[in-house]
């Protein structure tokens, strides 16, 4: 601050030079988009070539320069500049002295010692500046002293004295100095809004024509509110509803009369850091510093066989001026917007079309906001078809359904998404409110389903169970394959209004790979994974019930050889399989009690052998204790004796038992096999 209030101190001493003024574009149009982006669309009047100026914040340049569009119709663009991200440090850079110099006059000529000045004045002086010194000099009535800055020149008559606050006016010598001193205190003057960037914009042409520059910046989302109001009689089918847009001018510029539009839509946008400066790292490479040659010895050398073969020629290169064509080819620039429409008197003429992402709202006069400030301007007011229900999301409200609205756009454009306030008009004319609802973005033709209170004349009790049964049953590669049918049943059991009729809409959750059975589908909505079922409650203090039916059918195989025989027992004798299925059921069944019989002959002569084997462990040891030639000991080894002949014996039934069991199994696996 206090370099720019000295500034006003060295304008009286100092000459600098003159700029020329660049013309000022004036806003026009302004769309606004709910992706969170703003049009902004100036005009200018000019003649020939002219040089427009235009002011951004610091924060919107990076998408000015992303997005700036230029029409001309009769002329082209020159291009653009602007300060750098930095310009009073960019602008100090390569001047001798530093943005403090131009604190006052003295400090400026401190920091310039060795220039060549001349002063001006009741003693003109002409030499270069040696010291700039602070001198206290008394008052004529002896009241106190006042500073004074005193300068020493060298001069062709010596040293040379002035006081710097009775000069005149002093001028440097060196012209380049005298414009690095001007373009310094031009850099502090276009800095005073270190938050602002000023865009230099030059076209070229010749008449007078209107030019336009328009750009796209982020700018507050503007957003939609509505207001429907019921009518007295609920079977009336049609609603008046009342739609408003909340805008804000945070631009930090006053539109004044603008053409103002409000886009619905959500367009893909990026944002790049054009204003930053990058630099590519390159690899550093260390110098290389000579070293002491030292040649080799030469000792000959041999004729060679092969010659050098003469380099092919380079190919010419293309001639520059169809490169330079190429280059500097510049694509064709979109036509200009149409101008403003004819100016409409009421809101309800407000232009409202649907383009294939978005939907535009035009006003029909020009609007003006000051910066800073909030504007509500209505952009719906028609009757739309609208029916009451009640919706029963469980998730929500268990007990009770909710009071909801079934809205129809059957209008000429879509809705932006928006919170609707609903009224209810009663017999008398009186409106009362009733609740809030969600309005999701609206396309022409759809529906929407509003919930907007609790309806507590209406109490529901669900309950849900699942089931499964067998559907069919087929044999093929040896297995049985079967089809499952999972059955989930919601029932509902709903007490309506005592005296009204009603429609009850269900919300009940989509299972995914389910199939909806009951009720029939042919009335029910899906929407975000959930089925919408209508029921209709005809009025008086009664309960109904409803079910809501979804099944899936899951799929098994079973190999027949490896299964057990209880399940194939259950399978054999399950109605929902044809009889030719059941019959070769049950014949596997046979085949399986036939090995499982064989094996269980194995098994008994396994052990019956474990048992021989077992006794005459007991006899062995029974024999280590008995006398030899004793009684005792003749009987122990008869025992012995015989029990190998029996082992003998089990021996020859366990290979038969083998042999059964084999080709019990082999009858089985063949029978499998050929099913089917």
């Amino acid at each position: 601050m206090r370099i720019l209030m000295n500034v006003v101190a060295l304008v009286g001493l100092f000459t600098f030079p003159t700029f020329a003024l660049a013309q000022d574009l004036t806003l026009k149009r302004v769309m606004l988009s709910s992706g969170g982006l703003g049009y902004f669309e100036y005009e200018a009047n000019v003649d020939g070539d002219a040089s427009l100026k235009l002011t951004v914040s610091l924060g919107q340049v990076d998408d000015v320069l992303k997005s700036l569009v230029v029409y001309d119709d009769k002329g082209s663009v020159g291009g653009l500049s602007l300060p750098g991200r930095e310009p009073l440090a960019q602008a100090f850079k390569d001047l001798p002295f530093d943005q403090n110099a131009l604190g006052s006059p003295a400090e400026l000529l401190q920091t310039l010692k060795g220039a060549q000045v001349t002063v001006g004045g009741s003693r003109s002086i002409s030499g270069r500046i040696v010291a700039v010194e602070e001198d206290s000099v008394a008052l004529p009535d002896g009241k106190g002293t006042v500073k004074r800055t005193r300068v020493t020149l060298y001069t062709d008559r010596g040293l040379q004295q002035f006081i710097l606050e009775d000069a005149e006016n002093l001028q440097f010598a060196d012209a380049a100095l005298r414009d690095k001193v001007g373009q310094a205190l031009v850099a502090i003057q276009g800095n005073r809004a270190k938050d602002a960037r000023t865009i230099d914009l030059s076209v070229r042409g010749q008449g007078r024509r209107t030019v336009r520059v328009a750009y796209i910046v982020e700018a507050p989302v503007w957003k939609a509110s509505y207001r429907l109001t019921l009518g007295a009689d609920p079977a009336t089918p049609r609603s008046a509803l009342q739609g408003w847009a909340v805008v804000e001018n945070m631009s930090g510029q006053d539109w004044k009369d603008v053409e103002l539009t409000l886009v619905s839509g959500r367009p893909v946008a990026f944002r790049q850091a054009l204003y930053n400066a990058y630099y590519v790292t390159r690899p550093e490479v260390p110098v290389e510093v000579a070293g002491r040659l030292m040649p080799g010895l030469d000792r000959g050398g041999v004729a060679a066989d092969q010659r050098a073969k003469s380099s092919l020629p380079m190919p010419a290169p293309a001639p520059y001026r169809a490169q330079q064509e190429r280059s500097t080819a510049a694509p064709a620039m979109a036509p200009p917007p149409p101008p403003p429409a004819e100016m409409a008197s009421a809101a309800e003429q407000i232009e409202a079309s649907d383009a294939a992402t978005q939907v535009i709202f035009k006003f029909p006069r020009a609007v003006s906001v000051e910066n800073g400030r909030t504007l509500s301007i209505p952009i719906v007011d028609r009757q739309v078809p609208a029916q009451r229900l009640a919706l029963y999301p469980a998730e929500t409200a268990a007990r009770n359904p909710l009071a909801a609205i079934r809205l129809t756009n059957d209008g000429e454009s879509g809705l932006p998404p928006g919170i609707i306030t609903l009224y209810e008009r009663d017999r008398a004319g009186s409106v009362s409110y009733v609740g809030d609802a969600r309005l999701s973005g609206f396309p022409v033709g759809e529906t929407r389903l509003l919930a907007y209170a609790l309806d507590e004349k209406i109490t529901i009790e669900r309950d849900v169970a699942q089931s499964e049964r067998l559907s069919t049953g087929t044999i093929a590669n040896g297995a049985l394959r079967l089809s499952r049918v999972v059955r989930q049943t919601t029932v509902y059991r709903v007490r309506g209004p005592a005296k009204e009729p009603r429609q009850l809409v269900v919300v009940q959750r989509r299972l995914p790979g389910w199939t909806l059975t009951k009720p029939e589908s042919k009335d029910v909505e899906l929407s975000e994974g959930n089925y919408r079922i209508p029921f209709q409650l005809p009025g008086g203090d009664q309960t109904q019930s409803f079910e809501v039916v979804q099944e899936q059918t899951q799929q098994q195989e079973i190999r027949l050889v490896e299964s057990a025989a209880e399940q194939i027992r259950v399978y054999a004798q399950a109605r929902e399989f044809d009889a030719k299925t059941r019959d070769a059921l049950t014949r596997v069944l046979q085949l399986q009690q036939a090995v499982a019989e064989a094996q269980r002959k194995v098994a008994q002569v396994d052990a019956e052998r474990q048992a021989i084997v077992q006794e005459q462990g007991r006899l062995r040891e029974n024999l280590a204790r008995v006398p030899a030639n004793s009684d005792l000991q003749r009987r122990y080894l008869a025992t012995l004796d015989k029990q190998e002949t029996d082992l003998e014996a089990l021996a020859k039934r366990r290979a038969d038992a083998d042999k059964a069991a084999e080709a019990a199994r082999d009858a089985l696996r063949t029978y499998v096999s050929q099913i089917g």
